[in-house]
């Protein structure tokens, strides 16, 4: 892989250049400088943005994915773990709303509240009150 420049690489992560920089500004990033002080990037820095990218897609703070990429870090571990419950929640939402969407497409009620299967989707948020 060949060294790349801030514009290009944001060109192809579809970011724009002051999100590279503030990553770099608080640590998730270290490119390489040219002799005239442009910023390279190399093929680990590309991995890294891609992982931070990656993690952000999937609810993590840039102070959560810093921790996952320092592998000095002690709680490391422990934000890993909270990530995936957090992870494993959210999916099972999904999941519940996804089959909640397809009953709907199904259903024959023109008010979706009223039909009892439909309300079987949300009866555990329901038992709240």
């Amino acid at each position: 892989m060949k060294i790349m420049s801030i514009g290009d690489v944001a060109r192809v992560m579809g970011l724009p250049t002051n999100v590279l920089r503030h990553w770099e500004t608080v640590g998730l990033l270290s490119p390489e400088r040219d002799g005239s002080g442009r910023r390279q990037y190399d093929e680990d820095q590309i991995v890294r943005i891609a992982v931070i990218q990656r993690s952000k897609g999937a609810g993590m703070s840039l102070e959560q994915v810093g921790v996952m990429l320092n592998d000095g870090a002690r709680e490391r571990h422990e934000i890993l773990r909270k990530h995936l419950d957090d992870l494993d929640r959210r999916m099972e939402d999904m999941r519940r709303s996804r089959a909640m969407a397809e009953h709907a497409m199904n259903c024959r009620s023109h008010d979706i509240a009223t039909c009892p299967r439909f309300r079987a989707g949300v009866e555990d948020v329901m038992a709240r009150f």
